[in-house]
């Protein structure tokens, strides 16, 4: 109920925001309730807040440079390739590659450096 009311009033909602109080009057916050140990949930928020920033600037890539980077560290479906494999299904050299994945992480970050300066 509390959080559906806080819901209505703001956008986000943290884990770290009481929901709450328990018998002996101290606040309880939805991350106590969640029954893992605060560290690993907020970890896991975290990695999914960055993949999905991740993602948003991969957007920004060419074609090429997305498929090398999404076989190479596993993006879509978590397999991840050796510049070999990749070389061989794109029909192309391990070098050229290494050129390609070389030439997109540092596209990437740029763009991350440039949210920074934000």
């Amino acid at each position: 109920m509390h959080l559906r009311f806080i819901k209505k009033i703001k956008a986000e909602i943290s884990i770290y925001d009481p929901i709450g109080v328990d018998k002996e009057g101290n606040e309880i916050t939805l991350i106590d309730i969640l029954g893992t140990h605060p560290e690993v949930v907020a970890e896991v928020v975290e990695n999914r807040f960055e993949k999905k920033r991740l993602i948003e600037k991969i957007q920004h890539l060419t074609h090429r440079e997305k498929k090398v980077l999404e076989l190479r560290f596993g993006l879509n479906n978590g397999a991840r390739k050796t510049q070999r494999e990749i070389a061989k299904s794109l029909g192309i050299s391990r070098s050229y590659v290494s050129r390609i994945e070389k030439k997109a992480l540092n596209k990437l970050l740029h763009e991350f450096s440039l949210e920074g300066c934000q």
